[in-house]
């Protein structure tokens, strides 16, 4: 499903029980100078992630300073985070002129311990070419060395490289839990366009072998991934970002399904298999 880009007011765009994407929660709070904002998401863990701007985040008296360098866009710099720990009571000021900050979530029953995620702790993977048209980055705020810290969470940005061209390709899926073929992860996107004008489209193919939908995503949009094969495609041109969402039902390692008729391009596509190995 698609939700257009809008103005939000800082409530939750997958709010907690959602019926399409119950495994995930995800927030955009935008604040100036000054600015304060909390909020608590009981039996959802989360993770704090200023796309732009600055911001002093306190959790359950644990206080972590001036989280987030970027000043205009994704592209700007390194991202960094906060983990907020399943219920807790997180709060945020902003000290940049603006922010931007992504809140992502997963059910998650257990609590854990607050940290945060600096420049130097993001795990960086570069994979694909430019001649399979897959030429894409991927930055792991909370991923594979977090698997002792976080109980169902995982949360990427993603880029494509250069302009232009796939990303989660070849099709997968990751609706159904059936170890060790797939689990069952609920999926959420929010997508960015460089130049902002730019423009992409999703697919999705619920049922193999039947004609699926295309949406047209444009900087601000929202997909939600409940069910299906999901690749996307970035329009000639444009540079693309999506910050990623990932909230399992039974364990945090997602176990990606490929579309058997495509599965062979894994064999073509440079460092593919290191970049499924990072999701854990």
């Amino acid at each position: 499903m698609h939700i257009p880009p809008h103005d939000n007011h800082n409530r939750p765009i997958i709010d907690c029980d959602d019926s399409r994407v119950p495994l995930n929660y995800f927030n955009i709070v935008k604040l100036k100078r000054g600015e304060h904002f909390e909020y608590q998401v009981p039996q959802y863990e989360t993770s704090i992630v200023p796309a732009t701007g600055t911001v002093d985040v306190e959790i359950e008296g644990v206080k972590f300073d001036r989280v987030g360098n970027r000043v205009d866009d994704v592209w700007g710099g390194e991202p960094e985070g906060v983990y907020v720990p399943t219920g807790a009571r997180a709060a945020m000021t902003c000290v940049s002129n603006n922010a931007e900050i992504f809140i992502a979530g997963a059910r998650f029953e257990g609590v854990l311990e607050p940290f945060d995620v600096r420049v130097a702790d993001i795990d960086l993977v570069q994979y694909g070419s430019d001649e399979t048209k897959t030429h894409r980055k991927i930055k792991h705020i909370l991923g594979a060395k977090y698997r002792d810290r976080v109980g169902r969470l995982l949360v990427s940005e993603l880029f494509t490289v250069g302009q232009g061209g796939w990303s989660g390709f070849p099709p997968h899926k990751h609706d159904t839990d059936r170890l060790p073929f797939e689990t069952r992860h609920d999926e959420t996107y929010n997508f960015r366009f460089r130049p902002s004008y730019g423009f992409g489209m999703q697919l999705i193919q619920r049922e193999d072998g039947k004609v699926g939908d295309a949406f047209h995503i444009v900087d601000g949009s929202t997909i939600l991934l409940e069910q299906g094969y999901h690749p996307c495609v970035a329009a000639p041109g444009y540079e693309m970002y999506y910050f990623t969402i990932l909230g399992g039902l039974s364990q945090r390692p997602l176990v990606q399904f490929f579309q058997p008729t495509h599965a062979y391009q894994i064999e073509t596509i440079p460092g593919i298999k290191d970049m499924i190995a990072k999701f854990k």
